[in-house]
Parts: structure tokens; sequence; C-alpha cells
């Protein structure tokens, strides 16, 4: 609003008697109000910078030790050993013998300071914990858990643990070469593993050796040795559309609309995002954690943030503050300043903003309906034509609105969500509609798009490079219970509050294009992406996480041997399978890959598709599990598989060797690609009363032309959502086919254990084979 009021703040007429300067004080209080935020905003993010860098001490505690020495003055002892009479002998002989104990004070404090952190960090690199039997901690560990404790102080900021997180440790070559090796053994026949064994020990002797040197000597420099190159050359090198290949959705509740008012859900929507923000910028966000901390250096660009595309590789540009956001409808884009004499809009103005963006009558300028396709097609036409077109005037000043908003929102003419007499086939479409919508209505570039549809229901489409789904869905969960269980709506539906009817208009952003052809060009390749994606979304409700652990058993283990069984009965083989584990235990952490197709999984499904003895497929499904548990532990602490070798190759390349190895290795695709999304804020939702109030989750598009990406997110304790994507123009896979035969495996493994049950489900059963 400020920039907005800057441009009237004043004016001048040059008259034959001078010049007439007209000043208006009403703008000139917005522009000094904006300004005072500002600071306010610089004064509490320093005050915050000093918190975390004291941390695991608090700034009181420089009084403490203080007083502590100079209480020393009256028993006349000399605490420091003779170093207070060094700092004298350097010192000018008026400083009093207090102030140089305030110095060995402060000297003192930094002192325990730093060994109050290395030590943090020392106990954080503790993982043996992760390996150890639930509810069965060794003494070791509690003795770990009680020193944690002590040592973690009071009340974190959000980034307190920063620089206590241990760096991310890099494997050994042997080791990892073994994991990748028992990985691959039940996908490949006896003369193909022999081929690989050979490459692998070749690798391991020679090369390996000469690349794990360097990779160690990025790991003594950098703070992690994955994350920068993971960042740039899987999201931002790739020249492929990053629509469907790489953003993700979320989804809105499953079974509730708070309000069917398009205006009054963004009204809420919106402010809370910004009540979110205001929290990050603030640090007061709960640390997320397990035992122990996660790193939190994603959170950093969540809002204020967009991909800019360039012809060989991406970049990804933050800005410190955006005060507006940038909406689209009905082929227009506007700016709405957020803000208005220094204060964050009440959900009620929003909602009459929004209002007055959906009634105004304006048509689109030219080329300017479908300007959004151009961050959905290809990159290097899209870096061409915005270094052709948008370099200058004022198409770079509208481009500029975009990027640099706080985050993006359509607002959506269509109705999504479960409806109507087809609630699965809604539930699809409104997939489909959050992950690609009409290919030009959402900028894919954005950190983050908020989509609000016609009928309330709402969504988001993230970017995938700056961050990963669990920092994003922490951001939604709370979003979603801050919109309904603290802001609320009135009776009619619209927004608690009052409406300012003087709040400026939303202001309309300009174009000048003077060719629509590369526009033409992105969409016609987005549509074709689009239109081939097959996605089905299904809540599985016959259980859940509560029945899974009455079995002593891991959910998340439980799901993906379930899973197997799945790709096993639709295939009739097996492939190689992606789980996304996180590595956030380390510093600046993303995440590594759990290999969930094994020997043992393996070994369990053909054990139970040939009809083997019960107890015998139980105690082999238990295997597999435990087995999967031991992968995602090892992924979590740093000893996975497929990080290590990418950077293996990476160093490969750069010194411009070749390794058949590596080279086969990185080449294989991912034909099951998989991923569970966490629910984090549990304490904002009351499942037991309000059982209603749940996320559907989201999902991604498949990662292989002829294969499958499954996401799912347990929900409770009796519910597990599936989100299941591939491709149409694949013959050999069918989203719903492959629902239906997970829905199927989930089944049959609870018969396993529950043999009461087993009648209608056990495998082979003729009515569910006819079913599918």
């Amino acid at each position: 609003m400020a920039e907005a009021h800057q441009a009237v703040a004043f004016q001048f007429t040059i008259t034959p008697e001078g010049i007439d300067l007209q000043l208006s004080h009403q703008a000139l209080r917005q522009v000094y109000l904006s300004g005072v935020r500002s600071w306010k905003k610089r004064l509490s993010r320093l005050k915050n910078n000093f918190i975390t860098g004291v941390y695991p001490a608090s700034p009181s505690s420089w009084l403490f030790v203080v007083i502590a020495i100079l209480a020393t003055m009256y028993t006349r002892s000399d605490p420091s050993m003779g170093l207070i009479a060094k700092i004298q002998e350097h010192l000018p002989l008026v400083i009093l013998a207090a102030k140089n104990k305030v110095l060995f004070s402060t000297l003192l404090w930094l002192s325990l300071i730093f060994t109050m952190r290395l030590c943090l960090k020392q106990l954080l690199s503790y993982h043996r914990w992760m390996f150890e039997q639930h509810g069965k901690l060794s003494n070791t560990t509690k003795i770990w858990v009680a020193l944690v404790r002590i040592f973690s102080g009071r009340k974190p900021l959000l980034y307190s643990y920063q620089g206590s997180l241990p760096n991310l440790p890099v494997p050994a070559i042997k080791d990892t070469v073994k994991r990748y090796l028992e990985s691959v053994l039940p996908l490949m026949s006896a003369s193909e593993f022999e081929r690989m064994k050979s490459l692998a020990r070749d690798f391991e002797s020679g090369l390996g050796n000469r690349l794990q040197w360097y990779l160690k000597l990025k790991a003594l420099w950098a703070a992690n040795y994955v994350s920068d190159w993971w960042e740039e050359y899987i999201y931002l090198r790739s020249r492929g559309p990053i629509m469907v290949n790489s953003n993700y959705y979320g989804m809105d509740f499953l079974y509730v609309t708070p309000t069917p008012i398009q205006a009054a859900r963004a009204g809420n929507t919106l402010h809370a995002l910004l009540l979110y923000r205001r929290k990050l910028n603030r640090e007061e966000i709960k640390p997320v954690s397990t035992i122990i901390p996660l790193c939190a250096a994603q959170c950093e660009r969540i809002f204020n943030t967009t991909r800019i595309p360039g012809e060989e590789t991406d970049t990804v540009q933050h800005w410190q503050n955006s005060d507006y956001l940038a909406i689209y409808h009905r082929g227009r884009y506007f700016r709405l300043w957020m803000y208005n004499a220094g204060r964050l809009l009440s959900p009620r103005e929003i909602e009459y903003q929004i209002q007055r963006i959906l009634d105004d009558p304006s048509p689109p300028s030219a080329g300017e309906e479908k300007l959004g396709a151009l961050t959905a097609g290809d990159r290097v036409p899209w870096a061409q034509a915005r270094k052709q077109f948008f370099n200058s005037g004022i198409n770079k000043r509208s481009l500029d609105c975009i990027e640099k908003a706080a985050f993006f929102v359509t607002l959506d003419d269509d109705e999504q969500g479960m409806m109507g007499n087809d609630p699965d086939g809604s539930l699809d479409r409104y997939a489909k509609s959050l992950l690609h919508g009409k290919c030009y209505d959402r900028w894919f570039d954005k950190s983050f798009s908020v989509v609000i549809y016609k009928n309330g229901k709402t969504g988001l489409n993230a970017e995938h490079s700056w961050a990963d789904a669990p920092v994003v869905a922490h951001l939604w969960e709370y979003v979603l219970a801050t919109d309904s269980f603290q802001l609320g709506y009135n009776e009619e539906g619209h927004c608690k509050g009052d409406i300012n009817p003087n709040l400026p208009k939303p202001q309309r952003l300009s174009w000048d294009i003077p060719q629509e052809e590369q526009i033409s060009e992105s969409l016609e390749v987005a549509k074709a992406l689009a239109d081939d994606v097959d996605f089905h979304v299904f809540p599985f409700r016959d259980f859940g996480k509560w029945q899974i652990k009455k079995f002593r058993l891991s959910p998340d283990a439980f799901i993906q041997m379930a899973l197997q069984l799945a790709y096993y009965r639709d295939k009739g083989m097996f492939c190689l399978t992606y789980e996304a584990s996180m590595t956030r235990l380390f510093r600046e952490g993303r995440t590594e890959t759990v290999r969930s197709c094994t020997s043992e999984s393996c070994a369990f499904v053909k054990a139970l598709e040939s009809g083997e003895d019960r107890d015998h497929c139980r105690r082999l499904f238990r295997q597999a599990c435990d087995k999967h548990q031991h992968l995602y532990r090892l992924a979590m602490t740093g000893a996975g598989i497929d990080r290590h070798l990418f950077c293996l190759y990476v160093v490969s390349k750069y010194l411009g060797v070749e390794s058949p190895f590596l080279k086969e290795v990185l080449s294989e695709p991912w034909r099951l690609s998989t991923s569970q999304t966490p629910f984090q804020n549990v304490e904002l939702f009351d499942l037991v009363n309000h059982p209603e109030y749940i996320s559907c989750g989201g999902g991604f598009g498949p990662v292989a032309d002829d294969g499958y990406g499954v996401a799912y997110i347990i929900l409770g304790e009796n519910m597990i959502n599936f989100h299941v994507s591939c491709k149409h123009s694949c013959a050999q896979t069918d989203s719903h086919k492959f629902g239906a035969q997970i829905r199927r495996a989930l089944l049959d493994l609870l018969a396993l254990f529950c043999p009461d049950q087993n009648e209608p489900t056990i495998a082979g059963n003729p009515q569910t084979k006819k079913d599918l």
C-alpha cells in the first residue's frame, strides 16, 4: 500500500509564479507507518538473531555470570587465575578493576556458550536411539535423553538449534556399494547381478576412492555435502516443465467446507497464511522435532520466493519482505496490498478486497489471460521470452510484482472437492485441478500458489526446488486449523469483523505483449502433459494406524509392503521402489531414498501369492517390515545409498571422468515412487470431537512414464488417504486399477493377522478379482 500512496504523496505544478508543491498528509502518514513497521521487523530480526546466536544460553545468563564474577571482588579472590591481571596490563590504567571483571565475565560467558553448543552438537550426533526397540531404551540412551534436555535450554526459537545440528556424514564407499548391491539383488537375474557386482567391485577399488576424497573435502567445508547439488542438478537444471514433473499439491478438508463463499474463504485463508509468516519472521514457531530437533533451514524461503528461469539453469530468488499478494482471476492479474497503516488487514477486510476483484468486469489485456502458461512449459523458451519481452518497461514492472509477491493466489471459477453422485471422480478432478489447473491459471514458479474455488474449497500448488513437502504441509495444516477453529465465520458464512470501505482498490497489473506465439507453444506443451496425467484419489477407511499398531508393526512399513504386493499383482513382477525419507536431523538436510523393494519383501509377496502357510507368511511379513524400518533409519541417519552415489556422480562429472557403475546406477528408473505426507500439527486439530475436519493430504505426478506415483497420509487412528498417479499414454498403467489393488492388498494383509476377516478379502478371492 505504501508504494501506491507514494505515487500520490506529493504533486507539483510549475506556474509563472514558481513551483506549487502539494503534499498529501494522509499518504505521507501511510508511508511513515509502513516505514515504522519495516524498522520494527528489522529490530525483531536483529533481536532474534542475537538470541539464536547465544543459544543454548540466554541473554540474561550474561548478567548472572557478571554478577557472580563481580561478587568475588568482595571476597578478594581471583576466579580468572590471573587473566584479569593480564587484561589490566594491556588496557589503559583508567579502566577500573570492575570493568576488567566485566570484560572477563563476557569472555567467560562466550566460552561457556561455545562449550555448551559443542556439547549439544555432539549429543545431537548420537543416533543409536533410533535403532533400539520401542519402549526398551538402553541406559546409555536414557542418559543421553537427560543430557539433551539439560543442554537444550528453554523456549527455543525456530532457528535456535541450527548452529548445534551436526553435519551430514559421508558414508564409506564399501558400505554404500554393499547396500546398493543388496537392494538390486531381487530385481536382477543371476547374470545381470554378477555383471553389476563386477562393476561395483571395480568402482570401489578404483575411481570410487578418488571421488570419495573430494566428497570428504566438501563435507569438511560445507554444512551439507548433498543439499546444494541436489537443489541445483535435480531441480534447477532440469529443462523440462516443472508443472506435473516437479510441483506437487495439497488439498483442503475432505468432508467439510467451512464456508461456500469464495471471497470469505479467501479472507480467512490469506489472513492465516500471513499470520504464519508473522510467526515465522518472529521465530515463534516451535521447532519440529522427533526426540531431537529437525533442521528448519527450508522455512526461510516459504514466502517471498520465486524460481527464476534461465537458459542453462534456474535460480531461486528470495526477498526479505513483501507486503502484497499477486492475484489471478479470469485472465487478469492484480496486486493486493495486505497491510494498511502498518497493520495486517483483517479477514473481513481481505474478503471485501477479494470481492472487489471478483466483481471487476474489466477484460484481460492482449496476451494476459494465458501468460502463466510460460511457467508451465519448457524452461528454455520461458527464459528466452523473459529476457526478450520482460526485461524492461511495463512488463518488467508487472512481472516483478508477481515474482516479489508474498505468494500467488488464483480465484478459480470452477467448483471442486468431494461432491455430487460421483465422489471418487470429483476427488480425481480436484487433484488434477490443483496439480496443473488449466495450465495457465497458476504461476508455477512461485514458492506456492493458493487456489480458492468458487464453492469455497481451497488447495495449493508448491514448487519443489526450495523445500520438501513436510515444510509446506506444516504451513497448510496451520492455515486449515486457524481458518476453521480460530478465525471462523459468522452465520451468513462471511468473515468476522467490520468492513473498511476506504481501503484502496486492488491494482490491475498492466502488460504490453507484442506477440503470443511463445505463450501458445508453452501452453500446447503443458496441456499435452496435463492431459496425459491419470489421477485417482481415495480415502481408505476400513482400518488405520490403530489396527496396525495392535500387531506391533510400523504403519509406514505396513503400507509399503501393501504397495509391493499391489504392484506385483498389477505387473507380475517387482520394481525399483522409491520412498522419500528425510535427513533433517542434520544441518540443511533434505531427503534420502529408502529402497522399499527388498529381498525380504519379495520373499513375503511370493509366499503369500503361492498360498504358503499363514504362519510362515506372517513371519516373512514381519521380517520384511523390520528390514524396511532398518533401511528407513539408516536413511534418516545419513547412511542411505542414493544421495551418496549421486554426489559421487557429480564429482565425476566435475573431474571429467566416466564411471560405468555410476552411470548405470543413476539411469535406473523408479517405476514406483512413493511418499508419506506427515501429519505434524496434531495439537491444532480435535479428531475425536471433530473427525470430519481432516485434510485429504496431497500428491504428485508420476516420476516414470511407465510407472506410478503414490502419496499417502495417515490420519487419526482409522483412515489412510491415497493419491495415485500415472500416465494415460502408458497402456500398462491405470491409476484406478492400481488403487483397487492397493485397497485389496491392505485388506489381505489385515486378513493375514485377523483370520476371522479373511473370507471376503483373502488373496485369490474370485469376487475381488472380478471387481478388479
